[in-house]
């Protein structure tokens, strides 16, 4: 318990650097870090011996949540000359690339390197990476300056962590009937429920704290669709989590990695957040259109 206090204040001290930071590229340097470290976990998870696949992959991991604007590293660089350079290849035409490259090495490899390598690698160094580019596309999303691309990315994190939280206490103090016993014994369905209840509660709450400090608050039609869309987000942010604990099964593992000691790797903190930022990215797109 000791070394999990420890862990949760450092990771909550990083948390603090990084919303400081959010707006520079040291915000999305640090994403960019955590997908290349997560892609890395779930490679090593799903025992990738191939050197080239790990990394290939853990490089492009790292790459991907730099493009996911052309002004994610301004001011270093600027949103035009950004612009160039991600848009110099077209994105159908680099993923065609590396997956052609996956196989390639599959095909070198082959006594070491079967199709399931290939078929995991992909998931991890490119599905993966587009989760965590995410903070990136919510970030500038930015409409006249008025940060609700921040409001957007706490939205998303409080639909998969307040889901989490809710769901653990709720299931040591309701929890009696299973949800998916075969997958994650500890999970219950009253604990799943009271995690909804908890995460539409802190939406609620977030909404009114942003209406009131933010330049341009939140429109009646935008926080009736967010409020409406919330227990939803939340109930994938849990299946996120299973989906997360079929592959640790599947793997033979407890946790993804140990870079967070008494919380797992990188993968087991963000994996509920993987599904609900996307989902997030989508609602904000709606609510934008036009």
């Amino acid at each position: 318990m000791k070394q999990r206090v420890i862990t949760a204040i450092v990771l909550l001290s990083l948390l603090a650097v990084v919303v400081w930071q959010i707006y520079t590229p040291i915000f999305i340097i640090v994403v960019a870090i955590f997908s290349a470290i997560a892609a890395n976990e779930i490679m090593k998870c799903a025992k990738i011996s191939n050197k080239f696949i790990l990394i290939f992959g853990t490089v492009l991991a790292l790459c991907i949540p730099l493009t996911s604007s052309e002004s994610v590293l301004e001011p270093i660089v600027s949103s035009e000359v950004w612009f160039k350079v991600i848009g110099f290849v077209p994105t159908l035409v680099w993923l065609i690339v590396v997956i052609l490259a996956y196989f390639l090495a599959m095909l070198k490899d082959y006594a070491h390197t079967k199709f399931e390598d290939i078929a995991m690698a992909i998931v991890a160094t490119i599905v993966v990476p587009f989760g965590f580019s995410m903070f990136g596309r919510l970030r500038d999303i930015d409409v006249y300056g008025n940060q609700l691309g921040v409001y957007f990315i706490f939205y998303g994190l409080i639909c998969a962590l307040a889901t989490d939280t809710g769901a653990q206490l709720g299931g040591m103090a309701f929890g009696k009937t299973k949800m998916s016993p075969n997958i994650s014994p500890k999970k219950t369905i009253e604990g799943a429920v009271c995690g909804i209840i908890f995460s539409v509660a802190l939406s609620a709450v977030a909404i009114v704290l942003y209406n009131k400090f933010a330049v341009i608050g939140l429109t009646k039609t935008q926080a009736s669709v967010l409020m409406i869309a919330s227990p939803f987000i939340s109930f994938m942010g849990m299946m996120g989590d299973l989906t997360a604990s079929v592959l640790k099964r599947n793997f033979n593992v407890k946790d993804f990695g140990k870079i967070f000691p008494g919380h797992g790797g990188v993968m087991d903190r963000f994996d509920s957040s993987l599904f609900t930022l996307p989902l997030t990215y989508c609602v904000a797109m709606f609510l934008l259109r036009g």
